[in-house]
């Protein structure tokens, strides 16, 4: 696990909320404090679609949101003349992306074996922070995985122009 303090964060929101930057990931939860408190439950509900649709959308099987379905609505809460008082994001790499760094990584760990490789937003009295995680299903001190997901996250900061510095 590694923390990442946003430099730019007027760049940074830039990103997540303007561009398709971190469209990929997958929302887990998050919430955001302007006037109010809202929370989000990333949790897709496929019921609410037709096979079709699910289908079309490439929801089937998948059990979290992407970004990009959830962030016009955060971008709507956010943006503004006001800064938010708060705001926290858990995202998560999809399956197909944690078993490309598998691969990369000459993981001894199997797609199975991972729950979820997390990135944290945070925000909060003025300062941006993203943390990593790894969820494991099975119990092990091997780290390489951890590591593996710090450098593909510091390199996809740095893809993005992304300024930070480790905590």
């Amino acid at each position: 696990m590694i923390a990442l303090q946003i430099q730019d964060i007027k760049d940074f929101m830039s990103r997540l909320l303007l561009s398709s930057a971190f469209d990929a990931f997958l929302v887990v939860e998050g919430s955001v404090t302007t006037f109010s408190a809202f929370q989000i439950d990333g949790r897709l509900h496929p019921g609410y679609y037709s096979k079709e649709e699910q289908e079309a959308a490439g929801i089937s099987g998948r059990r979290f949101c992407r970004w990009q379905e959830i962030r016009p609505f955060c971008l709507e809460l956010i943006k503004g003349k006001r800064t938010p008082l708060h705001f926290r994001f858990t995202f998560q790499l999809s399956p197909e992306n944690t078993e490309k760094l598998l691969l990369q990584s000459d993981s001894v760990f199997s797609s199975a074996d991972v729950n979820g490789l997390v990135l944290n937003i945070r925000f909060e009295n003025g300062q941006l922070t993203c943390t990593t995680g790894t969820s494991l299903n099975l119990f092990t001190m091997e780290k390489s995985l951890d590591q593996a997901w710090d450098r593909m996250v510091q390199k996809f900061f740095l893809k993005q122009n992304i300024s930070f510095t480790l905590l």
